[in-house]
């Protein structure tokens, strides 16, 4: 009898050769898990293509509920940026498919994990580390990292084997999405002096037209969504509402070069138009009710949020210990934000909350004015004593 190897299943190209692959050299059974993310793709066509490619079995797993609630949501009230710009749609569903996939490993009596992940790519790291943490005894098998194919060779196998796949040589983009974001790279995308064609964007194809705009409005409550133009919502409703709204203004599209764990650069493209929304929105709101101290203390724990969880360390003490933090940062947390829809932008417009630290009296310049200027000059004479002192002293270099 066979051993059973449960492959992490996308219906893409490296999935689908993968499991032939693993089948010839490793002379194992092959099961697939297609863990459903909210992505846009028919899980029933890549089903069949896993079956059609030699898979004993296969299984899609509906985990959207918990990829909104024990992901996403975590993320927004992180308001998790890779450097400063990659929301972390694709580095986020990482863990909960890996937790799937030893889920279903232990069902089945497997006695390995696989991926098809490149071997220069952020996601073998976040995969063999997340299997590694949760499953240590179960053996990684990673085709593409063993293998070494180049992307025209893996097509041209997939093409001398019958295998059914969504590239061609002719359109050579790599696609991941969630219902959080969606990724795309390699062929003219490679050159970062290349702009991008308008072919490759799926999610934010503009069919408004400069000058358009619309307001939405949007409530929170302890620094989660709850709510759409005064409307309780769903987080998966809201989330592919504003996908699909914002998307149709250009809103966004991120084009960047980022550094790859591994340290290489990559040029990557990105569109998550709910997720860039929801996340500025959530920032304006807590930059109305948190203290000065807590707020600027928050962003340095976000900003290690989002290295720990592109990094693929999601399964950490470390991780789990600053989720603690937000997630305590948050209690105030509730309020309303006015944003506007333009085309390729956005912005938010108002903010209201019962827990608001902002007092028009004390910020005002008019004849309501309550702040009293005449402790300022103590108050700065105190503040800046160090200086004076060190310039007395000369050591103050221009």
């Amino acid at each position: 009898m066979n051993k059973t190897a449960v492959l992490a299943y996308s219906g893409g190209l490296d999935t689908s050769i993968s499991i032939k692959w693993i089948k010839d050299n490793y002379k194992m059974d092959v099961i697939c898990a297609l863990v459903d993310c909210g992505q846009p793709d028919n899980l029933d066509e890549a089903y069949q293509r896993a079956i059609d490619a030699g898979a004993s079995e296969a299984f899609i797993i509906d985990a959207k509920d918990e990829f909104v609630n024990d992901f996403i949501y975590p993320s927004i009230k992180s308001n998790v940026k890779y450097e400063k710009k990659y929301p972390l749609a694709t580095a986020i569903a990482r863990p909960l498919i890996v937790k799937k996939l030893v889920e279903l490993a232990r069902s089945k009596g497997a006695e390995a994990l696989a991926h098809g992940c490149t071997g220069k790519g952020n996601d073998q790291v976040r995969f063999d580390v997340g299997i590694r943490t949760l499953a240590p005894d179960l053996k990684i098998i990673a085709p593409q990292r063993e293998w070494n194919l180049s992307r025209e060779d893996a097509i041209e196998y997939a093409r001398k084997n019958n295998i059914k796949i969504n590239v061609n040589k002719k359109s050579p983009y790599s696609i991941d999405e969630n219902f959080w974001g969606r990724s795309i790279e390699c062929g003219v995308l490679e050159d970062p002096w290349a702009e991008p064609p308008e072919e490759i964007y799926k999610w934010t194809k503009i069919t408004r037209e400069t000058g358009d705009y619309e307001y939405i409005e949007l409530g929170f409550e302890n620094g989660l969504p709850v709510s759409l133009n005064g409307k309780s919502i769903s987080g998966i409703d809201l989330i592919m509402g504003l996908n699909q709204q914002a998307g149709k203004y250009g809103i966004g599209r991120i084009d960047m070069v980022e550094n790859r764990l591994i340290g290489i650069k990559s040029r990557e493209i990105y569109e998550s138009p709910a997720a860039e929304i929801l996340i500025e929105a959530h920032r304006q709101l807590e930059s109305i009710v948190l203290d000065r101290e807590l707020l600027h203390y928050k962003y340095l724990i976000e900003e290690k949020m989002a290295e720990l969880i592109y990094y693929g360390l999601w399964f950490t003490p470390l991780r789990k210990c600053l989720m603690s933090f937000i997630d305590e940062s948050q209690e105030y947390v509730t309020g309303r934000l006015k944003i506007r829809l333009e085309y390729k932008n956005f912005r938010v417009s108002g903010r209201k909350s019962d827990f608001s630290l902002y007092d028009r009296d004390l910020a005002t310049y008019d004849r309501k004015d309550k702040f009293d200027p005449v402790h300022s000059e103590s108050f700065i004479k105190i503040f800046g004593y160090p200086y004076e002192i060190l310039g007395r002293k000369g050591r103050i270099n221009e």
